[in-house]
């Protein structure tokens, strides 16, 4: 995670979030909240907090505005339980556990928090954190294709007789698919030797800051061409390029990071342009050119007929791919359904789920909206949540089975580390510590426990596993 990456705390005033928010800025990392009240928020993380105020239940309050620089979120909201009978203003009994009192849903309904509430947010920061697949700039995807408005421009500009043009063949890609076909004949009369083809000015900057290049998927012919991308509206301006060689008569995928490109202007380099800004990308450019830059001829130019098919541009995210988006849930959300499981040896959340306006039926709901939006995500299950110190040994599991009790701050800990463990990407786990709960757990003050190394225990998750294998089973016929 890059020092100037952003993380969003959302849930930022509950017992954990706040905890979160306390772990990441003691690693020095760049915080912003959301909360729903500026003066609770200040009051509880401190007056110069990076805050927007919104509220994840209404999608109107989430302007785009806010979620800018933001590369990773970790989501400690959750829908409020509380004791029937009322609490202190510090929600003491709260913190106790649901267990020790007779439970109610307060404000919003767990439909709204867990459910509408996550869709709304997954909408208002996919764009910022970015999709483990990329985003499609060029091509197709799910059935449709996304065209761009490209027109040539060759060597004619400057006397050339080059030509080329882009068309679509509609089943000439790799798979039968349509595709983008770059094609023409280059000549170097009159001192002439490139063909080009430029998108018009996109209406809106294409932000693409939450990736790390682009990825072309194309069909080679054994030549070097180029990729110019523009941040600047100007037609006679600097191009940040990147080269690129293809293998004749094979689809290939390239990858271009954009560390790569570099500032030119009419094939020279630029030492003193501004920094590549992949946040307002204006335009894109392919080019064959029999220059390279700084006066350096291309090694694969040959004049004559050329053809290039592009099926597609997109971005990437380099591998190893980490957690964008960690999300606090709760052990047992598939339990409420599980066939020929004993409810009467279960923890409360999961007996009284219908009497919690299903809580745990829509915080699984939750979950699935994660797991489907394609961002790189961690889901932690923590277990009963406690006041007592981070420190004892842990337990992770998978399947949504145990049951026990887990720090609040421990979890806060674990959501941090999540964010830069890639073995914890796309995973969905439970979480407990080895003490009953019959037993307190606390540390000595003077001398407390080292800090865990969380990656032994991210290393052995396993992909794919939820619980939810389990409500799709049938119950064994007695």
């Amino acid at each position: 995670m890059g020092s100037s990456d952003i993380v969003l705390v959302v849930g930022a005033t509950g017992g954990v979030g706040r905890r979160v928010v306390d772990v990441l800025l003691k690693k020095g990392l760049p915080v912003r909240v959301l909360a729903r009240n500026e003066e609770k928020a200040r009051k509880m993380l401190g007056p110069d907090i990076d805050l927007i105020i919104g509220d994840i239940t209404k999608e109107s309050t989430l302007l785009p505005e806010y979620f800018k620089g933001v590369r990773k979120v970790i989501n400690a909201a959750s829908v409020i339980v509380g004791p029937k009978e009322g609490d202190t203003p510090e929600r003491a009994k709260y913190s106790q556990g649901i267990k020790f009192f007779e439970p109610e849903i307060k404000g919003d309904s767990p439909e709204m928090v867990e459910f509408v509430g996550m869709r709304n947010l997954i909408n208002a920061v996919k764009g910022s954190v970015g999709l483990r697949n990329g985003k499609l700039i060029f091509g197709c995807e799910d059935n449709g294709f996304r065209d761009l408005a490209w027109g040539a421009l060759d060597d004619v500009v400057m006397g050339g007789v080059s030509e080329s043009t882009f068309l679509i063949d509609t089943t000439g890609g790799e798979k039968g698919e349509p595709t983008g076909l770059f094609k023409g004949t280059v000549s170097t009369t009159n001192n002439g030797g490139f063909t080009s083809i430029r998108t018009r000015n996109f209406s809106v900057p294409e932000d693409l800051s939450a990736y790390d290049g682009l990825e072309l998927h194309l069909k080679g012919d054994g030549r070097r061409y180029k990729l110019i991308v523009r941040t600047s509206r100007d037609w006679d301006t600097v191009g940040y390029t990147a080269s690129f060689d293809t293998t004749e008569g094979q689809w290939q995928s390239i990858c271009l990071p954009f560390s790569s490109f570099i500032p030119v202007f009419r094939a020279r380099t630029i030492s003193d342009a501004p920094p590549f800004d992949p946040s307002s990308i204006i335009s894109l450019q392919l080019m064959f050119s029999k220059f390279e830059y700084d006066g350096k001829l291309n090694p694969t130019f040959v004049e004559g007929p050329f053809q290039l098919p592009v099926s597609s541009i997109r971005t990437f995210i380099k591998d190893p791919v980490t957690p964008r988006f960690v999300h606090v849930s709760s052990a047992g959300v598939t339990r409420p359904d599980r066939p020929g499981l004993d409810l009467s040896k279960q923890p409360p959340a999961v007996r009284l789920n219908k009497e919690l306006d299903f809580i745990l039926t829509f915080k699984l709901k939750g979950e699935d909206l994660i797991r489907e939006s394609g961002i790189p995500y961690a889901i932690v299950r923590p277990c009963a949540l406690t006041e007592e110190p981070a420190g004892a040994d842990l337990i992770f599991d998978q399947g949504d089975n145990i049951t026990g009790k887990i720090s609040r701050e421990e979890v806060a800990r674990i959501c941090v580390a999540a964010l830069e463990s890639p073995y914890a990407c796309d995973k969905t786990f439970e979480v407990k510590s080895v003490i009953p709960f019959s037993e307190p757990f606390t540390v000595d003050l003077e001398n407390p426990p080292q800090e865990k190394d969380y990656e032994m225990y991210f290393k052995d998750l396993k992909d794919g596993i939820t619980g939810k294998e389990l409500l799709e089973q049938s119950p064994v016929p007695v």
